[in-house]
């Protein structure tokens, strides 16, 4: 036996029927926050130092990936 139903509903709809919560307040409470500290964060940093921050989070990411491999070099000639 096989037997098919479709159900033509909007997602809304869908999550009502199951007895899910609307979170669509919340989530857009959470965007509109992370807007906010985001262009509080922007409009404090200067061009020049969000450059530095940058700049200075590759290189120390570079120095520890070196490091990493140095590490895993040394170590497979010991075993």
């Amino acid at each position: 036996m096989k037997l098919n139903i479709e159900i033509d509903c909007t997602p809304a709809e869908a999550r009502a029927f199951l007895g899910l919560p609307d979170v669509a307040p919340l989530n857009e409470a959470l965007v509109a926050e992370m807007q906010r500290r985001m262009e509080a964060n922007v409009a404090a940093l200067q061009p020049e130092e969000l450059m530095k921050t940058w700049a200075g989070f590759g290189l120390q990411a570079q120095d520890q990936f070196r490091r990493l491999m140095e590490a895993a070099v040394s170590g497979g000639a010991k075993g």
